[in-house]
C-alpha cells in the first residue's frame, strides 16, 4: 500500500482537463488571476518589509544570487504566505505531476535588478534516467506581471520530456507572459531561466517549490522554522514542511 502524501489532509483540487493536458504536454500552465488584489498587495508589502529588514542577510536560508533581490523561508515570515504554499489548485497540479507523496522544498522570492537577472536555461533537477519519475514541481506567484521588458521567465515547452542538454538560447523557448495575480505552475524538469530586467520595472515573484517526499528539501525547515510558526500550523501543514 502506498504511503499517504503529507498533503493528504490538506484541501486538494484536481486540475481541470485543460490544465492537466497543458502541464503534461508543454510542461507548464498559467493559472490566471489566482491572487486577488488585496492578497497581492499584502504579499508585496510583506516582501518589501522583509527586503528592508534583512538587508545583506536576505536569502541566506537557501542561497543568494547576484543581480537579484532574494528572500527565503517565507513560510516562517508571515501568515500572508500560508494560503500560497497550501493552495488547493497548486497542490492538485503538484500531485498530478509527481503522482506520489511530496513535501514543500522551499518558499522563496526573487526580483531581478535593472540590467541584471539573466539565467542560463536549466532544470531544477539533474537529468532524469529513461524510467525515472518526475521529482520536482515549481510555481511562480506573479505580483507585478512579467513581460519582455522586466525579466520574464522563459521556458522551453516540452523540454521536461527531453533527456540530455539542449541549446541555449533554444529556438522553441517562450516567455511566461503573465499579469499581476497570475500563477505559473511548471514541471521543474522543464528547461527555464530568468531574463534580463531591461527597463527596471518591478518583477516580484514568489516561488513555491515542491519535491517528491523521498528527497531532502532545498530549505531545511526543521532548522529555520520558528516555534511560533510551528504552533500555528496544523499537523498536516507541519508534515508538508517536515517539522514537529
Amino acid at each position: 500500500m502506498s504511503t499517504p502524501s503529507p498533503a493528504a489532509q490538506l484541501l486538494i483540487t484536481p486540475p481541470s482537463a485543460a490544465e492537466a493536458t497543458a502541464i503534461d504536454r508543454e510542461g507548464f500552465v498559467i493559472l490566471r488571476g489566482l491572487i486577488d488584489s488585496p492578497w497581492r498587495a499584502a504579499l508585496a508589502a510583506r516582501i518589501e518589509e522583509l527586503i528592508a529588514a534583512e538587508g545583506e542577510r536576505a536569502g541566506l536560508e537557501v542561497h543568494k544570487e547576484d543581480g537579484t533581490d532574494r528572500l527565503a523561508n517565507l513560510v516562517d515570515k508571515g501568515v500572508v504566505f500560508d494560503d500560497l504554499w497550501m493552495h488547493p489548485r497548486l497542490l492538485g497540479l503538484v500531485q498530478h505531476v509527481l503522482r506520489r507523496p511530496f513535501v514543500l522544498s522551499s518558499l522563496n522570492a526573487r526580483e531581478p535588478k535593472t540590467g541584471l537577472g539573466h539565467q542560463g536555461l536549466h532544470a531544477d533537477w539533474n537529468d532524469l534516467t529513461p524510467d525515472e519519475p518526475f521529482q520536482v514541481v515549481n510555481s511562480m506567484w506573479v505580483l507585478d506581471g512579467m513581460d519582455a521588458g522586466n525579466g520574464c521567465t522563459r521556458l522551453v515547452p516540452g523540454s521536461h520530456q527531453i533527456r540530455g542538454p539542449i541549446p541555449d538560447p533554444h529556438p522553441d523557448e517562450v516567455l511566461a507572459l503573465s499579469n499581476p495575480g497570475d500563477v505559473v505552475v511548471f514541471n521543474a524538469h522543464c528547461q527555464h531561466g530568468g531574463t534580463t530586467n531591461v527597463d527596471g520595472r518591478r518583477r516580484r515573484v514568489i516561488h513555491g517549490y515542491f519535491i517528491a517526499a523521498e528527497h531532502s528539501q532545498q530549505c531545511d525547515f526543521a532548522k529555520w522554522v520558528s516555534a511560533a510558526t510551528r504552533a500555528r500550523l496544523s499537523p498536516a501543514q507541519r508534515a508538508m514542511l517536515r517539522v514537529e
